[in-house]
């Protein structure tokens, strides 16, 4: 398939649309000519080549038709041909274009003779998905999504997107509610299935940790005949996402953990601020390996991978020498140092992306793990967290035991549920709090001193990566 990733033809076959072209001299428009490099659902973001999808969800996306085109889209999957689209640009007209999404999707998967995995779990799918990413690309072609395109439209954009020779197709799977990750993972049929951990995220709609695990549980179902699952051994919800795999028809059960009978299983972990030294017992043989990404939380995340890798028929050691130089992503961990115009050079510890008591609590261990320079502090500045229904006051009062551990010497929080963790915390490290995090953020800047480490969490919807912003915008790195 030299022409692209879909020709006109290949495309309608996979969703048995039809080929047309809008207006114009059809002698000058041949629509079943056309190939796309790619596939996009953003005018914003789409390159030249690419196939533009007018998916109708937050907006229409047949709004945007004329735009796409000036972008230089290829073609366009349609479920109308709008009075907006350029005379004779190339449509590929379906009766619902997400459907048709899925269509390609399918038709990607059936013509790829690559191995899957798919990643779901309460925290750290996108860093497990990104570690997944760099352990096998040294040993094959690697296709994922650059984005948590985790959802309804997120995963068969990112099956319909993959290349056909790619040797490992790497899948993100969230969801908000149940039954919602069942026909994603039944969509990518993945060879292996890994659950991160369950926590109490989402726990407002779905009620218990149980029902969450049983919710996570449905990527189960998916996973091809002879596949794997890793999970997490510590968890309190092991027992059950085993039963439930064996339910499921899954024979080859790996577990991950601490716990002495874990498959993949940490024998010791010393971490500072810029990575992680790992010993670990895989199916008994002992190795040594380090990860570029500090915390605990993302050597557990190593270990999934390699578990992972190890089903997937990989080398265990080939697969940890890929994360060696794996860091963390902006809003997942990373680290900036920045210079304000004071003077002063602070470290931001950006955890900014999205919030539930179990990320919290390793984001501020990870704090803990770091050393300020000189008389710097430990700054911790946290947003509320949401969907965690009638616990919600409980869970951010329980902050305030990882807090104290971590040794934070100033707190600001924003938003109403923290108001519960300010009270619980000592006065002594209380430093600002705000119903809004934009409002925040002038006295932090005013706050800061040489040295300081600043660490931002707070689910998306608290707009605490506003702060990280404006300590950016307001500084350059040295």
């Amino acid at each position: 398939m030299s022409a692209g990733l879909w020709t006109a033809f290949e495309a309608a076959a996979a969703t048995g649309g039809a080929l047309c072209a809008r207006g114009g001299d059809p002698d000058r428009w041949i629509a079943e000519e056309w190939a796309a490099k790619g596939l996009s659902i953003d005018t914003r973001t789409l390159s030249p080549g690419e196939m533009f999808v007018a998916l109708n969800d937050m907006r229409d996306g047949h709004d945007f038709l004329e735009s796409a085109f000036e972008r230089g889209a290829s073609a366009a999957l349609v479920a109308r041909a709008p009075a907006n689209a350029p005379d004779g640009a190339p449509l590929l007209v379906v009766p619902d274009t997400l459907e048709g999404l899925r269509d390609l999707a399918r038709a990607a998967r059936l013509r790829n003779f690559g191995k899957r995995v798919a990643v779901t779990g309460s925290v750290g799918k996108t860093s497990t998905k990104e570690m997944l990413r760099a352990a096998l690309e040294g040993l094959g072609h690697v296709h994922a999504s650059d984005k948590s395109f985790n959802n309804h439209w997120g995963v068969p954009l990112t099956l319909a997107r993959m290349p056909i020779d790619a040797d490992f197709g790497v899948f993100e799977i969230g969801m908000n509610h149940a039954g919602e990750i069942t026909p994603l993972t039944n969509l990518v049929k993945p060879h292996v299935a890994v659950v991160t951990t369950i926590g109490e995220a989402h726990i407002e709609f779905l009620g218990s940790r149980e029902n969450i695990a049983r919710a996570k549980a449905e990527i189960f179902l998916g996973v091809v005949k002879s596949g794997a699952v890793i999970l997490p051994i510590d968890n309190d919800q092991f027992g059950l996402l085993r039963d439930l795999a064996r339910r499921a028809g899954v024979e080859r059960i790996i577990s991950f953990g601490e716990a002495k009978d874990a498959d993949i299983r940490l024998i010791s972990y010393r971490g500072d601020a810029s990575g992680s030294e790992i010993a670990a017992s895989i199916f008994g043989e002992t190795l040594d390996f380090p990860l570029g990404a500090p915390g605990r939380h993302q050597a557990m995340n190593a270990l999934a991978v390699i578990g992972a890798a190890r089903a997937l028929g990989a080398s265990a050691a080939r697969a940890a020498a890929g994360l060696k130089d794996h860091g963390a992503a902006a809003g997942r961990g990373a680290q900036t140092k920045v210079r304000l115009s004071s003077g002063a050079e602070v470290t931001i510890l950006d955890e900014s992306y999205n919030a539930n008591p179990t990320s919290m609590a390793a984001a501020l261990a990870l704090l803990g793990q770091m050393n300020p320079k000189g008389k710097g502090r430990r700054i911790a500045v946290l947003g509320q967290m949401f969907e965690l229904g009638p616990t919600a006051p409980e869970l951010h009062a329980g902050l305030a035991d990882p807090l104290l551990a971590a040794g934070v010497d100033a707190l600001y929080v924003a938003g109403a549920l923290m108001d519960h963790l300010w009270d619980k915390a000592p006065p002594a490290i209380r430093a600002g709090r705000a119903g809004d995090a934009r409002a925040l953020a002038p006295s932090i800047l005013e706050s800061l001193e040489d040295g300081d480490i600043i660490m931002v969490k707070g689910s998306n919807a608290s707009k605490v990566s506003e702060i990280v912003a404006a300590i950016k915008a307001a500084a350059e790195s040295p």
